[in-house]
């Protein structure tokens, strides 16, 4: 497996239309925003009413057309990762994005770590105050094909009474947490980690859920922009697998300590991910 650039992202841009540049604002009167489009794929918001907390359970929706694909939070050594930002003055604030399990994908030395179907992206929101919610959000994804084309759309939605039922969008937003990767558990965790002392190498020691006789995938995220998964050395004995991951130059004075990175570790059909502390 090839290491991602362990440089800043590159972005391939390509000459934006005026549709795609900036989609004007989609709104409705429900639990579900209607679609933006461009020529690569559309992407809508969905959302329930708050709870008592104010907590706002939200998703935003990306469909990739055939042969396109969208990106992860660290889309690799090239691509665009998504962003999300709600309106100062809205009343509401976007405290996480959450993302589901991805896959690579290679073309020549070009990396991805993307989708290429229809991924639902789970957002933890919250309302301030009592009363009317209206989310009033921007999106900005890479949706990419040959090239990578800026897809930014405005999204406004604005929510009805927590006493509503809304099935459809409960089960959109089910699905969307049912895809997301398991933390840590005692069938399938990192149970060391050690990084070289020239910073070149990190050595992981894991527990995995199979017997199986091949490599898990590995992707290890480190500071923002940064992402690593070329694999050395790697030996599975049955459930246990210890491998070092190749990392490349990071920033300029990096300084290790006191750090967390994270680490995706996908091994056939399940999938895990926990943060790695450095001291």
């Amino acid at each position: 497996m090839m290491i991602i650039s362990s440089g800043p992202r590159r972005l391939l841009i390509a000459v934006v239309s005026v549709v795609t540049a900036l989609v004007p604002f989609y709104s409705a009167h429900a639990e579900m925003s209607a679609w933006a489009e461009n020529e690569g794929g559309r992407m809508r918001l969905v959302a329930l009413a708050p709870d008592t907390a104010g907590k706002i359970r939200a998703a935003l929706q990306i469909e990739p057309k055939p042969g396109w694909i969208t990106y992860w939070k660290e889309p690799g050594n090239s691509g665009i990762p998504p962003q999300i930002t709600i309106a100062a003055g809205s009343g509401v604030s976007l405290d996480a994005i959450a993302y589901p399990v991805p896959k690579h994908f290679f073309k020549g030395a070009i990396e991805d770590i993307a989708y290429d179907a229809p991924v639902t992206l789970p957002l933890s929101l919250t309302a301030a105050g009592k009363g009317p919610v209206t989310i009033d959000a921007a999106a900005f994804i890479g949706i990419c094909k040959d090239i990578c084309i800026p897809f930014q759309a405005n999204l406004q939605l604005k929510l009805g009474p927590a006493i509503q039922s809304h099935p459809e969008e409960e089960a959109i937003l089910q699905a969307a947490d049912a895809s997301l990767p398991k933390p840590p558990s005692e069938d399938f965790e990192v149970t060391a980690h050690a990084m070289s002392p020239d910073r070149k190498t990190l050595s992981l020691d894991l527990v995995l859920p199979g017997e199986g006789k091949t490599a898990p995938d590995i992707i290890v995220t480190g500071p923002s922009g940064y992402a690593f998964t070329k694999q050395i050395g790697g030996k599975r004995d049955g459930r246990t697998f210890k491998v070092d991951i190749s990392i490349g130059n990071l920033p300029k004075d990096y300084d290790i300590s006191g750090k967390q990175w994270s680490v995706l570790v996908i091994d056939g059909e399940r999938a895990m991910e926990t943060t790695l502390a450095f001291q």
